[in-house]
């Protein structure tokens, strides 16, 4: 119990064990998911595993196969070399979105993060649009966030502090911080922000320097990283998986994948609390049923009209419900058809055997 307990195993997810898999197999982590394979570990080394025939064929989803960080109940043979996955444990948070492009599925990022750190570098990557985005994606999922703004080396400090007060203006409890890799500045506060057995996660498009900082806070060059193009300003994908790494001083952290498509599904707690000043003028709007639009006596007109809410802010959010909306009814829709397709299947075998 207490090699589980230093990689994150708490109170929360013991108190929701399954009796019957608990008394028949171990308690792992998935540190690492690769297509249809998986590293796990207990607490020492990582070992590979594969998913139990059962739990393979009798999932309806991809949500309900384990992803990164997933607390799992598994067998273990050959002296530890090799694993077997049985089940997933209830999930304390889980970073999801929509699949790329026109495809309506959850993609899953990671599971059970306690903290989320949001990276923007400060050159022509930074958007505060997009940076609501991950903020909607972080709030829904439960887990705190912490905005780091990377490549401050680049810019002159007032235009950095000036960023800072743009940032802090829509997340005005956020701990928000500068870096750079360059010259390792702020580097040991984000440090000093890892704390022993709680989870992390970077999160960001390519190119901000997430790996660039996981190399930098591990203190040598672990991880493969790759330039900047110097034509469009843009990264290119150095990580292409999830994998969970364990720090000296007992943190763990989860370097993810770039992301240029940021689609939400069914993220109702996530945009109220991302845009929580919007939902309180709102409540405030002198009619009920107020669609925000034209209406007299419509707070959120009055406070773009003042400038005390942003034109483009109150669009985004706009933007961000309806497609949430749209993807999470399409989904809903997606999921009944499969699931009569199936019934379908089943039927036609059982005649077949007839």
């Amino acid at each position: 119990m207490s090699d589980l307990k230093s990689i994150g195993y708490s109170d929360w997810f013991n108190s929701r064990v399954d009796d019957e898999k608990i008394a028949a197999h171990a308690v792992a982590r998935v540190g690492s998911v690769h297509k249809d394979s998986y590293t796990v570990t207990k607490g020492g080394e990582d070992i590979f595993a594969e998913l139990s025939g059962n739990l393979l064929y009798t999932t309806e989803s991809a949500s309900d196969l384990p992803t990164t960080g997933d607390w799992v109940y598994a067998d273990f043979y050959d002296d530890d070399t090799h694993a077997i996955i049985y089940g997933v444990f209830p999930r304390k948070t889980l970073l999801k979105r929509k699949t790329a492009g026109k495809r309506v599925d959850f993609q899953l990022i990671a599971a059970n993060i306690d903290v989320a750190f949001i990276i923007q570098s400060l050159n022509d990557n930074f958007n505060l649009r997009r940076l609501e985005r991950y903020l909607v994606m972080v709030n829904e999922s439960g887990i705190e966030p912490v905005i780091l703004l990377s490549k401050c080396d680049l810019i002159p400090r007032n235009e950095v502090n000036e960023i800072k007060q743009q940032v802090l203006a829509i997340a005005p409890q956020t701990t928000v911080m500068e870096f750079s890799n360059l010259n390792r500045d702020n580097i040991d506060s984000i440090i000093s922000l890892l704390k022993c057995e709680l989870t992390y996660c970077l999160l960001g498009s390519s190119g901000v320097g997430k790996t660039t900082l996981l190399n930098s806070i591990i203190g040598n060059d672990q991880f493969e990283t790759r330039s900047v193009s110097k034509i469009q300003s843009k990264g290119r994908h150095t990580t292409t998986s999830r994998q969970l790494v364990r720090l000296a001083n007992g943190a763990m952290i989860i370097d993810t994948p770039g992301m240029r498509e940021l689609g939400s599904m069914s993220v109702d707690d996530g945009l109220d609390e991302t845009f929580s000043e919007i939902l309180e003028l709102s409540q405030t709007c002198k009619f009920v049923n107020c669609t925000h639009s034209n209406e007299k006596g419509c707070a959120i007109l009055a406070a773009i009209k003042a400038g005390d809410l942003s034109e483009q802010r109150y669009q985004n959010y706009l933007k961000m419900k309806k497609e949430s909306e749209f993807n999470q009814m399409s989904y809903l829709e997606k999921r009944k058809k499969d699931r009569d397709f199936g019934k379908l299947i089943k039927s036609t075998m059982k005649n077949k055997q007839r």
